[in-house]
């Protein structure tokens, strides 16, 4: 484990959601948020209504830029989205979580709770100096956010499609040179 179970968990679910805004729209339907929702792991309030949802889908070029930037501006925005907030790090255990932080109560809007998880977390990776753990995919056709929590330092692409895509080209422009496999 690279990061602390929370930071990773919070880090997941802000790449789904900055990348849930690529084509195809992946967080189109309140049914949709409350799969992502439930596979993150939140807890606390959830309205499971169309306002929610457009609060949360808001959130996606902020993640975006957060997850992306270089690390002293990762810092900047972390504390801006923090102090915005008024957020307050405690201590919790919940459900099947040992003790880990959350900083804004487990009654404050999703979107609220989102972006200061996901800042939280993001404090963690400026702090560790493991910015490069974050980035944007190798395909040159898409601006999604990966997050590489491989041993080796590997992954390249946001998803299964883009690493598809990947493979194919590379396959076509070996077979066009000549190159056998």
């Amino acid at each position: 484990m690279v990061f602390t179970h929370d930071t990773e968990v919070s880090l997941q679910s802000a790449v789904f959601l900055a990348n849930s805004a690529l084509e195809p729209d992946t967080l189109s339907t309140v049914a949709e948020l409350d799969v992502w929702f439930d596979e993150h792991g939140f807890t606390g309030r959830h309205d499971g209504d169309l306002a929610e949802l457009e609060s949360v889908r808001t959130l996606r070029p902020v993640l975006h830029e957060l997850l992306t930037s270089d690390r002293d501006r990762a810092a900047e925005l972390s504390n801006r989205l923090l102090e915005q907030a008024r957020a307050l790090p405690q201590l919790v255990r919940h459900d099947r979580f040992d003790w880990h932080l959350h900083a804004v109560s487990t009654d404050a809007p999703l979107a609220a709770r989102v972006v200061v998880e996901t800042a939280m977390a993001m404090v963690d990776v400026v702090r560790a100096d493991e910015m490069s753990r974050l980035g944007v995919c190798a395909d040159e056709t898409c601006s999604g956010v990966v997050l590489d929590l491989s041993r080796n330092r590997s992954r390249r692409f946001c998803s299964v499609a883009c690493g598809n895509r990947g493979a194919v080209a590379a396959y076509r422009a070996r077979q066009a040179s000549g190159v056998q496999d």
